[in-house]
């Protein structure tokens, strides 16, 4: 009888092959990275990586086709909630979470780059986007209802704003320091009605990272 494929293990070297493709997209960019870079950091040889994938563009939309089911994940999780505002905050700060990382921002600028030639990898990055504008402006209208957000606000234009902070906040991300708590400081301001003076309680991890202190 042939041998049928482990579904565990393929699934283990698909995610490992996205992972360094993503690493090494980030830090040398899309045109300097061969398959066989991404392969030998995958602990694989070049020809196993077509086996997942037919080419280094469809390995390029790989690495962000698995934020759709990781964003459709955050906003199930903050959907209910009873504090909306705080919802928001979770999900902005979640988003930028990686930022951090020093091939985020670098990930990022490849995508801006071939974005506008993939129209497939346009639709993959849409998809996401609309999952996440949704959410948040489902949580900011409810925010609005509750008095905790800006009634002045439109909640679509504002999910809108937000998601493009969050990839600013890649953008100008600078390795070995936390965006976060001014990413936080900055939509809880955005956000809170005219009279407030808002400030987000800082989480354990941010308050470590904060001007280089603990």
């Amino acid at each position: 009888m042939p041998r049928t494929a482990d579904p565990v293990r393929h699934a283990r070297r698909r995610e490992a092959i996205v992972a360094e493709a993503g690493r090494l997209f980030g830090v040398q960019g899309f045109e300097w990275t061969t398959v066989a870079q991404i392969a030998s950091a995958a602990g694989l040889s070049s020809g196993s990586v077509f086996y997942y994938f037919a080419d280094k563009q469809t390995l390029f939309r790989a690495v962000f086709e698995q934020d759709l089911p990781r964003a459709e994940a955050l906003i199930a999780r903050h959907e209910g909630t009873d504090d909306p505002l705080a919802a928001v905050l979770a999900v902005v700060t979640e988003l930028a979470a990686e930022a951090e990382d020093p091939s985020a921002s670098g990930m990022v600028v490849e995508l801006l780059r071939r974005v506008r030639h993939d129209a497939e990898l346009l639709e993959v990055v849409g998809r996401t986007s609309r999952v996440v504008c949704d959410g948040l402006a489902g949580l900011l209208a409810r925010g609005i209802e509750a008095g905790t957000v800006d009634p002045e606000l439109d909640p679509v234009e504002a999910a809108a704003w937000l998601e493009n902070l969050v990839d600013a906040t890649y953008l100008g991300a600078r390795p070995g320091h936390s965006p976060l708590p001014t990413l936080r400081r900055t939509v809880a301001r955005y956000l809170a009605p005219a009279g407030t003076d808002r400030e987000p309680k800082r989480t354990e991890r941010e308050s470590e990272n904060t001007d280089g202190q603990a």
